[in-house]
């Protein structure tokens, strides 16, 4: 008898459960959830559109949820977009939720040309009505208007202003004979599949302050994409390409940031480099194919190979700093320079003279499995010139076939701030690093950040410390 009234008891208990998972909670004061209470946008260039962001709305009840309605409050008129639970519009009525679960809702935003060139926002919400109360989800975008470029090939002398961005869309070509002059403050975003092409000249007269640099990068700028590395191809100083020259560039987020190819042109460079930040690009920071490159003061880090000198040519670095460790998004498994008179090009190997001078550089890596951050390699009969001086390196089996003096081996230069879990790095040096004042005289009066260089002694790298 006691058996038969316990499974009675037991049926009933999960009967009555059963029929109240199947009602409804009718009161106004029922629970509800959502993963978030605003979604932010952050900055989309007008008529480019956004990534599509998502919000949860759940059930926590052991009952049922009739949801009289979500919907955007500016309706079809808004800015923003809804899929709510597969259905797109602005609207979707009479949706229940089982108890304990949940129904997704996909925000996109897209924002019109407007007349003012600064940065603007636009808001909406998302309301959420049952049993007669509401609850809103607040959306909000940052807008900022552009000039778009789509396939673009620039013939002739072309000046650009610092007023509104660029976007660049498919590709920027500049014509062989063709001159590209940027100013300072400009900023330049190129969406994914856009190499920008130089086979003419680039001109950047960016300056010290962050406002007034130059900035080449994705344009992707909404968490976490913006720090995503090989969010776009990079720049590619093509054969035909002269008289190159970037001051206070910025370029970031690429997958190959600098690509320089050509015979050396005697030892004016291809390319300069002055006071430039190459940062976290996915495949290589600068990459030389036979070509020519000065950098002076340049910083060059987090990159799948920070330098990577193939085929030989002619390059000249000073007082440049080269970084990199394993983070989130990459691995450090490269050497952070590599020279080399070899290149494979197709199925074949092409060898050619290499010139190649460091002073006052530190090439260092660390949180990885490269042993070696200079790496050297001569297998061609040509000339073969690498030479080392004042330089701080990783190196347990120091390179052969080079020059070298006043080399500091595996001494930690200090660095202000190296976290790789945030992604944030300081490549400015502490008091007591040993590159302090171990430069030689370098004839480059100012460092990174614009700052004053004493013209002896100097320190290492591309910051002098103040």
């Amino acid at each position: 008898m006691k058996k038969q009234l316990l499974l009675f008891l037991l049926t009933f208990a999960v009967l009555v459960f059963a029929c109240r998972k199947n009602s409804f909670n009718s009161s106004p004061n029922a629970l509800i959830e959502f993963s978030a209470d605003t979604l932010l946008f952050d900055t989309v260039f007008v008529s480019t559109g956004s990534i599509t962001e998502q919000v949860k709305i759940i059930n926590p009840n052991d009952q049922k949820l009739h949801l009289s309605a979500v919907k955007l409050m500016g309706g079809a008129q808004s800015y923003f977009h809804l899929n709510i639970d597969g259905s797109p519009g602005p609207e979707l009525d009479n949706i229940d939720i089982d108890a304990g679960d949940s129904l997704y809702v996909f925000v996109a935003v897209s924002i019109n040309p407007q007349t003012s060139g600064l940065p603007f926002v636009v808001q909406d919400s998302i309301q959420i009505a049952y049993n007669g109360t509401q609850h809103y989800i607040q959306l909000e975008a940052w807008g900022q208007n552009a000039h778009f470029l789509n396939n673009q090939v620039l013939t002739g002398n072309t000046a650009w202003d610092n007023k509104l961005p660029y976007v660049i869309l498919g590709s920027l070509t500049v014509d062989t004979n063709a001159q590209l002059t940027v100013p300072a403050g400009c900023k330049v975003y190129f969406h994914a599949n856009a190499p920008m092409l130089v086979a003419g000249s680039l001109l950047v007269n960016g300056d010290h302050y962050d406002s007034t640099r130059v900035y080449f990068q994705s344009d992707r700028l909404d968490p976490p994409y913006n720090t995503f590395p090989g969010s776009w191809p990079g720049i590619y100083f093509q054969p035909a390409s002269s008289g190159n020259d970037l001051k206070y560039a910025v370029i970031k987020n690429a997958s190959q940031a600098v690509v320089v190819e050509a015979p050396p042109a005697g030892t004016t460079p291809k390319v300069l480099l002055e006071q430039c930040i190459i940062d976290n690009s996915y495949n290589a920071g600068i990459l030389g194919v036979r070509g020519s490159l000065r950098a002076n003061n340049c910083l060059i880090s987090n990159c799948g190979t920070n330098i990577e000198l193939g085929g030989g040519g002619y390059y000249v670095f000073s007082q440049c700093t080269a970084a990199a460790y394993s983070n989130l998004y990459m691995s450090h498994t490269q050497p952070v320079l590599s020279v080399a008179d070899v290149i494979q090009q197709g199925n074949a190997l092409v060898t050619g003279d290499m010139q190649a001078s460091f002073s006052n550089c530190i090439f260092w890596g660390g949180n990885g499995s490269v042993k070696n951050e200079v790496a050297v390699s001569k297998q061609g009969n040509g000339t073969f010139a690498v030479d080392f001086s004042h330089c701080l390196w990783k190196e347990q089996t120091a390179p052969t076939g080079i020059t070298s003096a006043a080399i500091l081996s595996n001494q930690d230069p200090l660095f202000d701030s190296v976290n790789n879990t945030t992604l944030y790095y300081d490549f400015h040096l502490q008091a007591g690093s040993p590159a302090l004042g171990a430069g030689m005289a370098s004839g480059i009066p100012i460092d990174l950040d614009g700052n004053t260089r004493p013209a002896t002694s100097p320190d290492l790298g591309c910051f002098q410390r103040q």
